[in-house]
């Protein structure tokens, strides 16, 4: 299973921050399928000609215990069930494109980014 991770630190309360999150991932084509304040899930659309297995699904995790009315700490999970048998493979393109997106956000000021 390809996993890669995305830890995030913004200027944004909570609240706000969950609105950004789903736009952001609309942006890039995926599909929010579940919300709660502490968690947002997104999924891959599926096209022609891609494998189900190379699916994408990001999962958001809001860190409440750390927020403050001006910043918020969130961790993406990006995942699918291809294995990773080379590094540039579609779990990381699409995890690229993500970090990517959410780099350029005009909505936020992005404080601190750790990818790993």
């Amino acid at each position: 299973m390809a996993r890669y991770t995305h830890l995030l630190t913004v200027a944004l309360s909570p609240s706000r921050l969950r609105q950004q999150l789903v736009e952001t991932l609309e942006t890039c084509h995926l599909e929010v399928v579940h919300i709660t304040p502490e968690y947002v899930m997104a999924r891959e659309i599926p096209h022609a000609g891609m494998p189900f297995p190379q699916l994408v699904t990001i999962e958001v995790l809001v860190d409440h215990t750390t927020a403050t009315e001006t910043e918020t700490q969130c961790t993406f999970v990006v995942k699918n069930e291809e294995l990773p048998l080379k590094s540039n493979n579609h779990c990381f393109q699409i995890y690229e494109k993500v970090s990517e997106a959410l780099a350029e956000n005009e909505n936020w000021h992005l404080v601190k980014s750790v990818k790993s």
